[in-house]
C-alpha cells in the first residue's frame, strides 16, 4: 500500500540554489516532477560540467559570496514563486573555521548569500499567484541547535538562519510571502561523504538517532515541497527538523 503524497506546482517558477548536487538535486527533481519550471544554481560554469543530467533545468552559475552575481540573478527573473536557499558548504581538507578569516568566509557563504538572494527576490515572490503565497525556504542544520566545534562558522551561520527565517517571516507576512526553514539531520551528501564508513565519525550520530540510519536527500525534498505548497498556507517562521529523532534524545 502506498501513501505517498503528491504536489502540483504546474506553472510555478522555482529557484533552488545548489540544485546540482545532493539535497538540492533531490529538491529540484521533486519540484520538476510536480510540474514546476525549475532553475538551479551551481558553482561550475555550465551544467555540462557535472556528471549528471541537468538538462531538465535552467542552470545558472553562482558563487554565494559574489554579490554582483547574486544581484544579476535576482534581476534576471520576471517572476518567481519559490526560493529554496539550499546552497552552502564548509571547507573539508584544508581551512579550519576556528581561524577568524575562515569563520567569516563560512558565515558569508552559509548566511549572507541566502539573505541577499531572498531580499533581491522579494518583489517577485510577493507577486506570486500560488495559493498560500510565494515562499522562501531556507536550509538550516542540526548545527543550529548543538555545538559542532569542527565547523563553528557553519554552525553559527545555521543558527542565524533559524533566526533570519523568523524575522523575514514576521516582516513579509503582510506581503503574502511565507518564510520557513528545514534542519536536516545526518544526510547522505557530498558534504558528509567523508564521514560515511568512518566509525569514529558516523557512529556517535547513528547511535544518537532513534531511527538508527542515515537520512537521504529524498527524505528532505518532500518536506520542502510541503512547506511551499498550499497545504502549508498557515505556516510561516518555522524550522522543521528532519533528523530521524536526533534532536529528541
Amino acid at each position: 500500500m502506498s501513501n505517498e503524497t503528491s504536489f502540483d506546482f504546474s506553472g510555478s517558477r522555482v529557484l533552488v540554489t545548489g540544485g546540482s548536487n545532493g539535497i538540492g538535486a533531490a529538491i529540484a527533481r521533486g519540484f520538476a516532477a510536480a510540474g514546476a519550471d525549475v532553475v538551479i544554481t551551481g558553482t561550475r560554469v555550465s551544467a555540462s560540467e557535472y556528471d549528471r543530467d541537468l538538462s531538465g533545468y535552467e542552470y545558472r552559475q553562482l558563487q554565494l559570496t559574489d554579490k554582483e552575481a547574486s544581484d544579476v540573478l535576482d534581476d534576471s527573473f520576471d517572476r518567481l514563486d519559490v526560493l529554496v536557499n539550499n546552497a552552502g558548504g564548509n571547507f573539508p581538507g584544508g581551512k579550519h573555521e576556528a581561524v577568524p578569516d575562515v569563520f567569516e568566509e563560512s558565515v558569508a557563504i552559509n548566511l549572507f548569500g541566502g539573505y541577499r538572494l531572498a531580499v533581491g527576490c522579494k518583489d517577485k515572490l510577493a507577486a506570486s499567484a500560488l495559493e498560500g503565497g510565494g515562499s522562501v525556504i531556507n536550509m538550516a542544520s542540526m548545527g543550529a541547535f548543538f555545538a559542532v566545534p569542527i565547523v563553528p562558522g557553519y554552525a553559527a551561520a545555521k543558527a542565524a538562519t533559524v533566526q533570519m527565517t523568523k524575522n523575514l517571516a514576521a516582516t513579509w507576512a503582510g506581503e503574502g510571502i511565507r518564510v520557513n526553514a528545514v534542519a536536516p539531520g545526518l544526510i547522505e551528501s557530498n558534504m558528509t561523504a567523508l564521514m560515511k564508513g568512518v566509525d569514529a565519525l558516523e557512529k556517535p550520530f547513528i547511535d544518537r538517532t532513534p531511527m538508527a540510519r542515515w537520512g537521504t536527500p529524498e527524505d528532505i525534498a518532500p518536506v520542502i515541497l510541503f512547506l511551499a505548497s498550499s497545504a502549508a498556507r498557515f505556516i510561516t517562521g518555522q524550522t522543521v527538523l528532519v533528523d530521524g529523532g536526533f534532536s529528541i534524545t
